[in-house]
């Protein structure tokens, strides 16, 4: 029987420009699902090898009273020792959007006979149509490796290399694909190009707001897939103290595999990338995700002082908010307001410590430095629930009802079955009628 080899939802993609200086490399991380570029190539005579050999095949049904389904282990079974009628069978499954029974009969193919450049590349838009962008490049790039000339080959990874980032490349094997290459993708390529050369100017210079819009951009002309490209973007973010937008952004980017990602990147662009990753996780209070980023981009580029500014900052507000929730569990709220601003000194934008050191405060009966610290992360996080929560309380405490109860209802929006927020809205209420009243 034929096994899926399908590893879950592990995507991993990539990409870099030698004509953009960022981090060294600029490049992005992929989504699944694209097919569009796959579903062309897969239309043209899979039979066609570059050196303009063309037999055309006819699937032989070997069990002609049978009636088994597509992709079935009996349908696979029975044809196993014929790899061109795997082959067939594959591009007949890819054809109806079953992508994964495809994968499944371009493996066994491959399994029978390795060195054939047609299989290799059917394998992989397979991958591609799944979302498995690296693992599809090197599958093209084994075509190419057995068979250079392979102009379907070399237009499948121009097609990936654009929406990785890697312009360079795209262009490259578009020249490589000869009259298969099409001038429309040629020209999406150049303006990715010339975005990331305006994306390289406005990071030299600072200007996050242009470097937003440029990364937008060259996303949306085609380099959809681009990890470095968003982390680049998030970065932009987080210098604009946008910290839950920046968040968004690197969650569009799909997960992956640091071994797979090293292979294809390269130990520094990666470690790069992991650095804008912890930078994003120690925004959101992922204390314990942002080291292990971290400590990961250190093994790949120890000598980096980027690399090694934000693992002090991680390990220091790490450490400081695990203090200062032991201080607080044992009720020593002054010991754990300390404990949680000495994190703010290596970190004074981390909405998860603010919110703490609020909680310490409040406790103190310090409501307005409460509100405050509230307030500064709510800046930053603006459906930080708990903020909001927390700076309702005070401002309660603090007798200011209209402050209190626009907090209230935003929650109670978001949470409507909270009775307990619904008790506290309706007492402010009352309290500001009778303040009214006075």
């Amino acid at each position: 029987m034929i096994s899926d080899r399908q590893k879950g939802n592990s995507t991993f993609l990539r990409a870099s420009s030698g004509n953009v200086m960022i981090f060294g490399n600029l490049g992005n991380l992929g989504q699944g699902g694209n097919s569009s570029y796959h579903n062309h190539a897969m239309q043209r005579d899979e039979n066609t090898s570059a050196n303009g050999r063309n037999k055309d095949r006819k699937v032989e049904n070997e069990s002609k009273g049978s009636k088994e389904q597509p992709g079935s282990p009996c349908r696979t079974l029975s044809t196993r020792v014929d790899p061109e009628q795997l082959k067939i069978m594959g591009n007949e499954d890819y054809k109806n959007g079953r992508f994964e029974e495809a994968l499944a009969l371009y493996d066994a193919a491959i399994a029978i006979d390795p060195n054939k450049a047609s299989y290799r590349s059917n394998k992989s838009a397979a991958l591609t149509a799944l979302g498995r962008l690296l693992e599809a490049v090197f599958e093209c790039r084994q075509a190419i490796q057995i068979e250079p000339r392979y102009h379907r080959a070399h237009l499948l990874l121009g097609n990936l290399s654009m929406r990785l980032g890697e312009t360079d490349k795209a262009l490259y094997h578009y020249k490589q694909a000869g009259p298969e290459a099409d001038p429309d993708e040629i020209a999406k390529v150049k303006k990715i190009q010339f975005h990331l050369n305006k994306c390289t100017v406005a990071r030299r210079l600072g200007d996050w707001k242009n470097l937003i819009k440029e990364t937008n951009y060259a996303i949306s002309s085609g380099a959809d897939s681009a990890p470095l490209i968003f982390a680049l973007q998030a970065e932009a973010l987080l210098k604009l103290r946008r910290h839950l937008y920046a968040e968004a952004i690197m969650s569009k980017g799909p997960n992956f595999d640091v071994d797979g990602c090293t292979k294809f990147f390269g130990p520094i662009a990666n470690a790069n990338l992991l650095v804008i990753q912890a930078r994003v996780h120690l925004a959101a209070g992922r204390f314990e995700d942002a080291l292990v980023a971290i400590e990961r981009a250190c093994k790949l580029d120890s000598n980096n002082n980027g690399v090694k500014k934000v693992m002090r900052k991680a390990r220091a507000a790490a450490s400081a908010r695990s203090n200062g929730n032991e201080l607080f569990k044992a009720s020593k709220f002054s010991e754990a307001c300390v404990a949680y601003g000495e994190g703010l000194e290596h970190d004074p934008y981390n909405s998860v410590l603010l919110c703490n050191r609020a909680a310490c405060r409040s406790k103190l009966g310090q409501f307005e430095n409460a509100v405050k610290d509230c307030t500064a992360a709510l800046n930053l996080r603006p459906s930080y629930n708990k903020a909001r929560l927390r700076r309702a309380d005070c401002n309660a405490k603090l007798k200011r009802w209209e402050a209190s109860i626009q907090d209230y209802e935003i929650l109670l929006k978001k949470t409507p079955e909270d009775e307990e927020l619904s008790r506290a809205l309706l007492e402010a209420k009352e309290h500001l009628i009778k303040k009214r009243g006075e």
